[in-house]
Formats: structure tokens, sequence, C-alpha cells
């Protein structure tokens, strides 16, 4: 299985995280190999291919940089991979009950091999991320791990609740930006501070979680933006993919506050791709779409903010910056 392609902004956090990030990275790329590789060639193939799309490691990035200079040992490694692991497995497991075609502009598991294939897949990858995680010998890591694994289980649950709903509330949707997301990337960064053993300082711990939340729940508000301004080429995706699935998000709550026309719409009717790009169309005509990334930014702000001073901080602020750039 081949490293993913390093991004520009990646690699500015590579180098600012220090001389042990590369290495750490290249570590969990090799885990993450042996990961998908050991339960057969069927399996194996689907693995590496769900793992090979999973993007820029912003996660397990997350997990090396909480952990902070001195994390070279094998405890980082595995718990990065666990992170990656456990969300590699949503993503096949999304794909299934979205009955997705591509992921990243890649062909899903679900449309190369069938559902089964895929649930196995993804079942595969959730319960090595716990067997990684249990190497490291530490009931607080799985704790952490597990909770925000079921909150990713939970949001998916609020999610089909509330397809095509024209009551979803801010709060609501926010809340359910903090399951899906923003959970998983709080304990990226809690498992790096927590690598660290008993010495972890709580502070930092609990800091650091904070940062990691604000910075997964901007990354989702952003990456729903990104849904309805598009382009295909840059998302792998046909705009108001989330509306033609009933998900409701941010710009079409806002948007439907400011135009009666988009309030009185049965998200239901929302059936092709073409009426989906028109209803992206007066979702992006209302303003809608730049409301909701200044609150994007807001909490971006609130991140970097809230860090404390740690060696590490410049990296960590540019990951914040990153998730901004990608989608600006």
């Amino acid at each position: 299985m081949n490293a993913p392609a390093v991004d520009p902004a990646v690699a500015r956090i590579v180098e600012a995280g220090g001389p042990q990030i590369p290495g750490l990275l290249a570590a969990v790329e090799e885990r993450l190999a042996a990961v998908a590789r050991s339960h057969g060639a069927v399996l194996a193939e689907h693995a590496s291919a769900t793992i090979a799309a999973g993007g820029k490691r912003l996660r397990p990035l997350l997990v090396l940089l909480a952990a902070g200079p001195d994390a070279v040992d094998a405890d980082a490694v595995r718990a990065a991979a666990a992170v990656e692991l456990v969300h590699s497995a949503t993503l096949v497991h999304d794909d299934v009950l979205d009955t997705a075609s591509l992921r990243r502009g890649r062909p899903t598991v679900w449309a190369t091999a069938g559902r089964g294939m895929a649930t196995a897949t993804g079942d595969l990858l959730f319960s090595r991320a716990f067997a990684e995680l249990a190497a490291n010998d530490s009931v607080e890591q799985v704790r952490v791990l597990s909770w925000a694994s079921s909150a990713l289980a939970h949001g998916e649950l609020v999610q089909r609740e509330d397809a095509w709903r024209t009551d979803v509330t801010l709060d609501r949707y926010l809340f359910r930006c903090e399951l899906k997301t923003a959970r998983l990337f709080e304990a990226a960064c809690r498992l790096g501070a927590l690598v660290k053993g008993a010495g972890a300082d709580p502070d930092a711990l609990e800091a650091l979680g904070r940062f990691g939340h604000h910075v997964g729940l901007a990354f989702q508000l952003l990456d729903d933006i990104l849904d309805v301004s598009g382009p295909a080429e840059k998302t792998g995706k046909h705009r108001g993919t989330d509306l033609l699935d009933g998900t409701v998000t941010l710009p079409f709550i806002l948007a439907r506050e400011r135009d009666p026309e988009l309030a009185s719409v049965d998200g239901r009717s929302i059936d092709t791709p073409e009426r989906a790009e028109a209803i992206c169309d007066a979702i992006a005509a209302t303003g809608a779409l730049e409301a909701a990334r200044e609150r994007a930014l807001g909490i971006v702000a609130e991140a970097k903010a809230g860090l404390p001073d740690l060696p590490q901080r410049p990296a960590l602020e540019l990951v914040a910056d990153g998730v901004v750039e990608r989608y600006s």
C-alpha cells in the first residue's frame, strides 16, 4: 500500500511539528499496511484501498502532534493508527448506508464488491483499531477511543432520524456535527497527550481536547459548505449530495431562514442531481454560504486561542489554518 501523496499544507505542518514527525508518520503508514494485509487477500485488497483513500491523515497527525516532541515510541504510532482505522471504518460503513459509488473520486468497496464485503471490511478496520490501542496497555486510551466511536454511531442515528426534516434547528445540527466529526478529532488530541502515560498534564490534556473538538467542528461545517459550493473536481462528488441524501446542513438551515421559497421546499422533492444543483444555487444566492463560513472561522479562531503554550503549538495552529485553507 503506497503512502498518500503529501499535501503542501500538511507538509508545512509536518515540518513545524519537529524532526520526529516524518518518521512517526511513516511508521503509522507501515502499521496501517500491516493491519490491512493481516486477514487474507480479499479483505486485504479492500481494506488497503479504503485506507489509501483516507485523505491527508489529519487525525493521526493530530495524535502525533499532541503527543509532543518527546513521543517517539510505538505507543504514539499505535494510537495514531487506531484513530485512522476507526475513521476508515466509518467511511466504509457510511458508503454502505448511503449506497455511495465514489469516495474522493475512487470507487467504494460497496460499489466494487457489494454490501457484504463492505460491511466486513468496515468491521475489520473497526475491530483492529481497538486491538492496536489495547497493545498500549492503557484503559484510559481505550476509554477515549470508545467514547468517540460511540459518538460516531450516535451521530449517524441522529442524521438518519433527521433526514428530510424541515424543522432541524441550528443546535440540533451542531450536535450532530459534534458527534459525527468533532469527537474523533478531540479523541485524537487526547490520545496524543495520553501516550505520555501517567505524566500527562491534566490541564494540557483538557486544552488539547478542546482544540481538537473545535477544529473537528469547523472541519465539518466547512465540508458541508463545500458540498453546496463545489466544484465536483474538488470534492469528488456532485454538488448537493447532502441534499439528495436528505441531510440537512448549516447552509440549507441558514438559507431557509432567509428565503421563504427555500423554506417551503420539501426535501424529498430534491430527487435529481439537476434539482440539487438548482437548490445549491438558490442557497448561495441568499448569502448563507458566507454566513456559515464566518461561523466556522470563528470556531477555528477559538480553537487557536485556547491552545496552551506548548512546543507543538505552532504546528497545531497550522492544522487549524489548514482546515480553513482546504475549503478556501
